[in-house]
């Protein structure tokens, strides 16, 4: 048998995953990238009719879709890129350096969190938040000032949540690129007199840039996508204040019918992403 021959057979195992991948996944894509350019509706008229950019064009007209693209950007960089960027790489640096019992039990609470389906991790955030929750409770027993955060803080509230519940990621992402770095390197640093801050800065830092990339990316686009948490504590509300992309999209497709619209939405967040993606990938090509 010729050499192409066998080449061509070395294709035919993969068959099957292809197929289902084209089915299942660029089926659906290519599907709703028609119905975009579509005045699709769940109810009223029936049938639909192209409309090209129309729905573009009324997305970038809306001051909704203005505000909600707002807060999305705000709760991905408060919540992904500060936050459980920074405190997972912060809980990682501090479990190396502490004893093996410290390190179980943070372990343990942090993944705890994580491992929660996302409505239960909302149903306990929310009963936190709430005007006679948690966190007001021990703010009137430490007779400090409360106030009903899910109502004149929301966006920061489910951004805190999300911390919450996502942290464990970075966390074991840090810890396995944190244990990569040889410590005779710190240690020589330290010997040389360079201060903790600085070893973080010029050592540590730079040799985990590509975990960095990795998790900045990977939490972003995940952070991009949440729905459940922000729909079971505040619906989008008040008014729309933490209505983020998903939240607006689902709002339109399902509550207002309006699926081509609301489908429209879903391709401009996919862009969103995609531009997050470029610049992440962008900046790890950089050699240390």
């Amino acid at each position: 048998m010729s050499a192409t021959g066998t080449g061509w057979w070395r294709w035919v195992p993969l068959a099957p995953a292809t197929i289902l991948l084209l089915l299942f996944l660029a089926g659906p894509i290519g599907y709703c990238v028609w119905i975009a350019f579509t005045n699709t509706q769940l109810t009223g008229a029936s049938g639909s009719d192209f409309v090209g950019l129309d729905n573009f064009r009324r997305a970038f007209a809306d001051d909704s879709f203005r505000n909600a693209v707002w807060l999305t950007l705000v709760f991905t960089f408060v919540s992904a890129v500060v936050g459980q960027n920074t405190l997972g790489l912060a809980l990682a640096g501090l479990m190396r350096a502490a004893s093996r019992p410290v390190r179980t039990l943070t372990g343990t609470l942090v993944i705890t969190a994580w491992v929660l389906p996302e409505i239960v991790a909302a149903f306990l955030l929310y009963t936190f938040f709430r005007r006679e929750g948690t966190l007001n409770a021990v703010l009137d027993w430490l007779h400090l000032p409360s106030q009903n955060w899910l109502f004149t803080l929301p966006i920061l509230a489910v951004s805190f949540a999300n911390v919450w519940r996502g942290t464990a990621f970075s966390m074991l992402i840090y810890s396995a690129a944190l244990a990569e770095i040889p410590r005779d390197i710190t240690e020589a640093a330290e010997v040389d007199g360079a201060s903790g801050p600085r070893r973080v800065w010029h050592i540590t830092l730079p040799m985990i840039r590509r975990s960095i990339g990795t998790n900045l990316m990977l939490n972003t686009l995940s952070t991009l996508s949440v729905f459940g948490l922000i729909w079971a504590m505040t619906r989008g509300g008040p008014g729309s204040r933490s209505q983020t992309l998903p939240v607006f999209m689902y709002d339109q497709a399902f509550l207002k019918s309006l699926i081509g619209y609301g489908t429209a939405v879903a391709l401009l967040l996919l862009l969103v992403g995609s531009l997050f993606s470029i610049v992440y990938l962008r900046l790890m090509r950089v050699e240390v």
